[in-house]
């Protein structure tokens, strides 16, 4: 069994390694489609479609190749051969096989078609005509069958009537039957064409043969009308319509007027009423047996007995509460024998009789509100008038006077005057101090009385305004006073503050007050045009506070404050400079600082008062006189000044010379060239305290400052000098 197996499988595979190699050992050259006779042919043709494919190949055994013939693109025929050539006839060709030609050829998995061929058929074949029966009577159908037999294809049939064209059908095969109607009694012509419906360009083909078609008249059908007493009647008369027929068979009698039915019989009969005006007009009798009518017409005019009755409302104008009065009047137009005394008339409300008279009285309310009717009636003849419509108008109320939108001082607004009740029309005035400023009429219901108001110049101003209604010329009603907020815009706005000068750290208080305004205001506050943030405050005061906490240095400057309401105008407050001092701790370490400063000097110039030497050493008494002096480009200059006093209070003549200690370091700051000479000590001679002593060379005045002096006290008595040098 395994053995069978392999053997199976070694000669499939095998098959597919030849199929695989002959599919590799051939090309398809190409195909060709040729036709026979030719492209153009006429109508009844053999045609011969030849299909052939050249391929080149180096096969043992043939080729099997499959043949597809196509027109227009639908496939037609297909066939399987082992022939490099394939043929198609078309037998005995019709317009229908008219049309584009093309073929394919498949061998395994390769594919090619030819080139697409035309072929054109020209000739319809002549139609035939029959008709079933060619004596019809009036409206009668008549069958008629139009064939062309040698055609193949959809058709479309097209009938012709004494050589019009009556009917068109499209038919799936090449014969047709339909029936025709004639209605008319006549001699009739009839024939028939056809075209293909795929291909309308080949056109129409010849007309079929003539049928002569005799159609009887339906006389006996044909009705006569009779109106009696006489076409002119007067309303009121009895009026009788006949309609007569001589065949009655199958048959259908109606009696019409302007299109509507009033009568129908199967045979002969006569309509009776009484007339009235409009009852004027032509009437019809028509028969109609199948599809044929027959018919017959005559007029009737009647003269009107007494006109439409007219329902008439008395005021013109009722008001509830008001007395009211119906009237129902109608002219004679025919006198003769007839007077008003012959006509009754009732009166109706909706569908209730209110009255048996021509008239009706009573007083108006909502109860009498509806429609109402006027029946008029002699001879027979009832005539009902036109609906009246009543509706008693209501008095209008009270007005009622509002504003539109916020009254804002010197701004323009809008008052509403308007009434919860009142018919329309409603005029409506508006006044102030009970002098008419305008007036409007309101007409419908979408209407309203809405005023324009230029301004007022204070709020109690609204007060003075009221409104007037009436809808009725006795009475007028008038509104209470108008009564609405109304928005005074703020005043110019303040800023105070505690004081302009502020220490550094402490709270800025910003009060915004204004003298006037509606609440809420909104107060606003800004830092040197910039809007201080979180600072809008709306409140229902007229002052506000904002808070700078903490104020710094840099917070000083221009301060102003807006005020606004709802009358969106903004109003500023004049600027107030702010101006923020060191703190206090500050000022303290300034000052210690400047005490340290001094302190540290003083002690220097101890140290260097010490340290000079003997011969240089100045009396008991010293005075320092020190004043720090500023100069552009250093920092600090110190002039110190020393003055020497004998402490001997005996001798009573002070010595005064001075000298500058820091000499050097000013003259390197300043620039100037000093000598030690002008730096030097001068000393007085032994022994003659009293005298004074000239100075070898003057102090430069520069060097001596007066604006702080301090004062060193020495601790000893300065050892008197053993001698002067004479220089």
């Amino acid at each position: 069994m395994s053995l069978g197996y392999l053997t199976l499988l070694c000669i499939g595979l095998a098959a597919l390694w030849q199929a695989v190699d002959a599919q590799s050992a051939f090309t398809i050259d190409e195909v060709v489609l040729t036709l026979l006779p030719g492209k153009d042919v006429t109508s009844g043709t053999d045609v011969t479609l030849r299909c052939e494919a050249k391929v080149s190949h180096s096969l043992q055994q043939p080729l099997k190749y499959l043949f597809r013939f196509f027109q227009n693109e639908a496939v037609v025929y297909t066939k399987n051969s082992s022939e490099s050539m394939v043929n198609r006839t078309l037998q005995s060709v019709r317009v229908f096989n008219s049309g584009h030609y093309k073929c394919d050829v498949r061998i395994f998995d390769k594919f090619r078609e030819s080139e697409s061929q035309p072929l054109a058929v020209t000739g319809l074949q002549t139609p035939s005509l029959k008709v079933k029966s060619d004596i019809v009577s009036e409206g009668e159908n008549i069958i008629v069958t139009c064939s062309a037999l040698e055609e193949t294809g959809s058709l479309i049939f097209v009938f012709y009537e004494n050589n019009h064209q009556i009917i068109s059908v499209p038919s799936s095969s090449n014969s047709v039957t339909v029936n025709i109607t004639q209605k008319n009694p006549k001699e009739t012509y009839l024939q028939c064409a056809y075209r293909v419906m795929l291909l309308p360009d080949a056109g129409l083909s010849k007309k079929s043969n003539m049928w002569k078609i005799i159609v009887k008249d339906l006389n006996e059908i044909t009705p006569k009308i009779k109106i009696s007493p006489s076409t002119n009647v007067v309303e009121g008369d009895r009026v009788q319509v006949t309609c007569q027929v001589k065949d009655s068979s199958n048959l259908g009698v109606f009696l019409t007027k302007n299109g509507t039915l009033l009568h129908q019989f199967h045979t002969s009969f006569t309509h009776s009423f009484t007339v009235r005006a409009e009852d004027s007009g032509e009437y019809v009798c028509k028969a109609e047996k199948g599809n044929v009518q027959k018919m017959a017409s005559d007029r009737l005019s009647v003269a009107e007995l007494f006109s439409k009755p007219m329902l008439k409302l008395s005021p013109d104008q009722v008001f509830e509460g008001d007395s009211f009065r119906l009237t129902c009047t109608c002219a004679l137009n025919f006198t003769q024998n007839f007077s008003k005394a012959d006509i009754s008339f009732y009166l109706l409300k909706e569908d209730q009789r209110i009255s048996s008279a021509a008239t009706y009285t009573g007083k108006a309310s909502s109860a009498t509100n509806g429609n109402y009717f006027c029946v008029a009636m002699a001879k027979g003849v009832k005539k009902t008038s036109l609906p009246l419509v009543f509706k008693a108008k209501v008095p209008v109320s009270v007005p009622i006077i509002s504003a539109v939108g916020n009254v804002i001082v010197g701004q323009p607004f809008k008052v509403w005057c308007k009434a919860e009740n009142g018919s329309l029309p409603i005029t409506f005035r508006l006044l102030k101090d009970r002098s008419l400023v305008a007036e409007m009429k309101v007409m419908k219901t979408t209407d309203r009385a809405i005023f324009n108001i230029t301004s007022i110049s204070y709020p109690e101003e609204i007060q003075r305004f009221t409104c007037q209604a009436n809808n009725k010329d006795s009475i007028t009603k008038n509104s209470a006073t108008l009564r609405t907020s109304v928005i005074e815009p703020v005043s110019k706005p303040f800023l105070q503050v505690i004081s302009p000068t502020i220490t550094e750290g402490t709270d800025l208080y910003l009060i915004c007050s204004i003298q006037q305004g509606t609440e809420p205001i909104t107060f606003r506050w800004y830092h040197n045009e910039n809007e201080i943030p979180s600072s809008s405050l709306e409140v229902s005061l007229l002052q506000s506070t904002h808070i700078v906490k903490a104020i710094e240095r840099d917070q000083k400057g221009r301060y102003h404050c807006e005020a606004t309401n709802l009358a969106s105008e903004i109003k500023r407050s004049p600027p107030v400079t702010i101006t923020v001092s060191l703190a206090i701790w500050k000022k303290a370490l300034i000052g210690v600082l400047c005490i340290l400063l001094l302190v540290a000097i003083i002690i220097v110039l101890i140290v260097l008062l010490k340290k000079m030497p003997n011969s240089r050493k100045k009396k008991p008494a010293t005075e320092l006189s020190v004043k720090p002096r500023p100069k552009s480009g250093d920092p600090m200059r110190v002039s110190l000044t020393m003055d020497i006093e004998d402490n001997s209070a005996v001798n009573g003549t002070p010595y005064v010379m001075g000298r500058n200690v820091w000499s050097e370091n000013v003259s390197a700051s300043e620039g100037d060239d000093h000598s030690e000479e002008e730096s030097e000590l001068i000393h007085p001679p032994e022994g003659d305290c009293n005298r004074e002593v000239p100075v070898t060379k003057e102090v430069d005045p520069e060097h001596k400052i007066h604006c702080t002096d301090v004062q060193v006290p020495t601790p000893g008595v300065l050892e008197q000098p053993e001698a002067v040098s004479d220089a």
